[in-house]
């Protein structure tokens, strides 16, 4: 095992990293050679219970509700330096963790730096509020607090960007968090632990629980001291988490699941668009929610397209993910693997023609999913519909405007898409008319920080990102102040001019 890594991965509750009250731990397994890399504490409801007391009690009576502005965000601006000068331990780690290629993971632990600096910026500038004035009489103005206690579940890919993503803005305005990471990742949530308890941040103010979702994550959700409730994961997780909070009317922030199509018209650049789709649904072994996971090519580019995309498939590298150049890694555990390769034989008993790479002997030990092109797909079939969540993509043809838009709009999820074209009023019809939260037209999924993410249909619930994210992790508190002797009416004062009461 590597000697950086903790064993077992312990809790971080109340400032102080402790294991679980029960004892209890479970193996975190390597995507790579599917052996124990370590063991985690398996946190329980207690553990939960502990964890929400202490972020109560740092947002209610802790110094951190009282802090100045400024004083919060050194702590923000702290965190962001260290995560820069341990960028290359937490790359090696996810990649340990996750099979993610570590050339990716590299550039998604800058990105999770960038997220703590933009949102201290973020909270400085655009946290203002707003003044309405009404003739002489009154000023109306709005002021953002913090909620209180924020329950944060974070998914398994990319899972120390996508955390930071979550923590950054709920402790930027003011908020206390409880952190429940995916259980098939534990390595890099431990390792910002580490990171927030170096840069000094009071008790309880921030906290991590580990363990599985029906036991710690149903916890987190069922309390009632947690107002807020952000999840990135599977729709049907979601759902039931929606359901399991209920009684306690929480605030929710849901990024689901996705099955995005990318639509390549006949007049687009051929070897950008390549590239772009390439890279979509084959970078970060296939498992990003904004993959663009169906493919619809114009037919009369269709042979030409499908031919390049076989030699790219055939092309790719599929490795040790510790090895700077592998691009395809193996997926995060055993069960997803199954599952993927489950969806590969639906394929072929649908009547798909599966077209994969090579999988390297020596690689027999680890998860690895070949890069594959589902062929003659229908739009109906179950590969066409479901998110696989693997470097699985389906292939299929259109010849209209109008019949592409309907067939990338006949699925359930809304998350994102892809259009490809260089008429551009075309484009931006297309962009309009597909039903998804987010579009890229002639674009691979670039990140930018100030716009809002999230999902349409069963793809989520809310948005995060830029200023969208106060709306989320704030409360948006109504002042109305008088400035003038406005009229009040007066119920119940007695007029000398007039007689309330008769007699008979």
């Amino acid at each position: 095992m590597n000697s950086n890594l903790k064993n077992p991965v312990p809790h971080y509750i109340n400032g102080e990293f402790v294991m679980s009250l029960s004892g209890e731990t479970f193996a975190n397994i390597s995507p790579y050679s599917n052996e124990e890399l370590n063991q985690v504490s398996q946190g329980m409801k207690e553990d939960v219970n502990a964890a929400v007391l202490a972020a109560k009690t740092a947002f209610k009576k802790g110094e951190w509700g009282t802090f100045k502005l400024n004083e919060r965000l050194k702590y923000i601006y702290k965190i962001a330096d260290l995560i820069d000068r341990d960028i290359d331990q937490v790359a090696k780690l996810e990649s340990l963790d996750t099979g993610l290629p570590i050339s990716q993971t590299k550039k998604m632990v800058g990105r999770a730096a960038d997220n703590f600096r933009f949102y201290a910026e973020m909270v400085k500038n655009r946290m203002t509020g707003e003044a309405y004035h009404v003739d002489d009489e009154f000023i109306n103005y709005t002021r953002q607090k913090p909620v209180g206690v924020a329950g944060l579940i974070t998914p398994w890919n990319a899972p120390f960007m996508l955390e930071t993503w979550k923590v950054a803005p709920a402790l930027a305005t003011g908020n206390t968090v409880v952190l429940k990471p995916a259980e098939w990742s534990p390595l890099t949530a431990h390792k910002l632990g580490e990171i927030i308890h170096e840069a000094g941040l009071p008790q309880g103010v921030f906290n991590i629980v580990h363990g599985f979702g029906e036991e710690a994550g149903a916890a987190l959700v069922a309390h009632p001291d947690v107002q807020l409730i952000s999840f990135t994961g599977e729709t049907k997780t979601g759902s039931e988490i929606m359901r399991n909070g209920a009684d306690s009317l929480k605030r929710y922030s849901m990024e689901l699941g996705g099955k995005s199509p990318i639509i390549v018209f006949e007049d687009c650049e051929f070897d950008r668009a390549l590239d772009a789709c390439v890279w979509g649904i084959f970078s970060f072994n296939g498992e990003r929610c904004t993959a663009n996971s169906r493919l619809f090519v114009h037919e009369s580019i269709s042979e030409r397209f499908i031919a390049a995309l076989k030699e790219r498939v055939g092309n790719i590298i599929v490795g040790d993910p510790s090895h700077a150049d592998t691009e395809v890694g193996p997926l995060i555990h055993r069960d997803h693997f199954e599952n993927v390769k489950r969806y590969l034989t639906i394929a072929s008993q649908e009547g798909c023609e599966v077209y994969s790479g090579q999988i390297p002997e020596h690689l027999s030990n680890g998860n690895f999913v070949p890069p594959t092109l589902l062929l003659n797909v229908r739009n109906d079939m179950k590969v066409a519909q479901e998110e696989i969540f693997g470097p699985v993509l389906t292939v299929m043809t259109f010849q209209t405007e109008e019949e592409v838009i309907e067939l990338a709009n006949d699925v359930q999820y809304g998350l994102a898409g892809y259009v490809w074209t260089n008429d551009m009023k075309r484009g931006h019809r297309v962009a309009g008319a597909v039903e998804a939260g987010m579009l890229w037209v002639n674009s691979q999924n670039v990140r930018d920080l100030r716009i809002p993410f999230g999902g349409s249909k069963a793809s989520g619930i809310g948005r995060e990102g830029g200023h969208y994210a106060f709306e989320f992790y704030t409360e948006m508190k109504v002042v109305h102040v008088a400035v003038g002797d406005h009229h009040i009416q007066q119920f119940g004062k007695k007029n000398k001019a007039s007689s309330i009461h008769t007699k008979a």
